[in-house]
């Protein structure tokens, strides 16, 4: 069984992700491609698609939003999982006690559920480095009110990534010996 593991990432974090969620489906004996949104030409030939974007403004960047546009009749033809990653930091709750990864969730979630009706979706916690920031957002990284509300670190629960993979190829497995 084929898989796409098609992505968009600004800085790292969510390439990194999806790297992992293709290991981990590579461990469960499925034949996995990762690859940036932008790069994937065609996604016949695909038996399922899991698909993923860093978030800003509770959307997805461009090349993913694009990619799904572009093949949704092909990739809602075949088993579709879709994540993000965003949220910084280990709270659980925000400050009016909601749940930060469903608080988290982009408009792309709902969206895309009609369109290509997918088995799953997910929001990862994300990773931040001031150093890494480049261009407009160098400016605004470094404003002291936003730069103190951002916390640094690398925030990815690998464990919760290696699940949801799992889980993804468990489904998989389960579909291929009806």
């Amino acid at each position: 069984m084929r898989v796409l593991v098609a992505y968009a990432s600004k800085y790292g974090a969510t390439e990194g992700i999806a790297q992992r969620i293709g290991e981990t489906l590579r461990g469960r004996g499925l034949e996995v491609e990762v690859a940036k949104c932008a790069d994937v030409a065609e996604v016949a030939g695909y038996d399922a698609c899991v698909v993923g974007s860093a978030v800003y403004e509770f959307n997805w960047r461009k090349e993913a939003r694009k990619f799904v546009e572009r093949n949704a009749e092909k990739i809602a033809a075949h088993p579709v999982w879709l994540f993000s990653s965003g949220p910084l930091g280990t709270e659980t709750v925000d400050k009016d006690g909601n749940d930060v990864l469903k608080g988290a969730e982009p408009k792309q979630f709902k969206e895309y559920a009609v369109l290509l009706h997918p088995r799953g979706t997910q929001v990862f916690r994300g990773a931040y480095d001031h150093d890494k920031i480049r261009g407009a957002d160098r400016i605004i990284a470094w404003m002291p009110g936003i730069r103190d509300a951002m916390p640094q670190g690398d925030f990815r629960e690998w464990d919760a990534i290696d699940a949801w993979a799992t889980s993804i190829a468990d489904t998989l497995a389960a579909s291929a010996g009806r």
